[in-house]
């Protein structure tokens, strides 16, 4: 079971890099898996993974409870809609389009309402550093 978690980690990680560039493909799930599979087989590859400067953060936010920043839910609000706009256009059948457009709602109501806003960290002496 560890080596199949192990590759499915890595399998997971390749799409979190992918997702990265390609604007459709989202990356932070598929790291967030990956994390995961990784924390339940191989210590060393989790723990390179949370060392990464684009990836750690984001994952170990997410692990603390702390949620997803504002702007990465508004990024992540335009691409879903992007994508669902030319999904849905491209799709001949209308039910094709509507559970296109299902799907991507579900999303952003999970996006928005049950993963938490990462507050602005506090600067020094208790004021608010700039959001992103």
């Amino acid at each position: 079971m560890r080596l199949a978690f192990v590759g499915l980690g890595l399998l997971f990680t390749g799409l979190g890099f992918l997702g990265a560039f390609l604007p459709i493909l989202p990356s932070t799930p598929f790291f967030l898996i990956a994390a995961y599979l990784f924390s339940r087989s191989h210590p060393r590859l989790e723990a390179w993974l949370l060392s990464l400067p684009q990836v750690g953060p984001l994952v170990k936010n997410y692990r603390e409870g702390r949620g997803i920043s504002k702007k990465t839910k508004v990024l992540a609000t335009a691409l879903a809609l992007g994508a669902a706009g030319i999904s849905a256009y491209g799709l001949p059948h209308p039910a094709g389009q509507v559970a296109v457009l299902l799907l991507i709602a579900y999303g952003l109501y999970f996006i928005w309402l049950r993963v938490p806003t990462l507050a602005p960290e506090e600067g020094p002496k208790g004021q608010e550093l700039p959001e992103g």
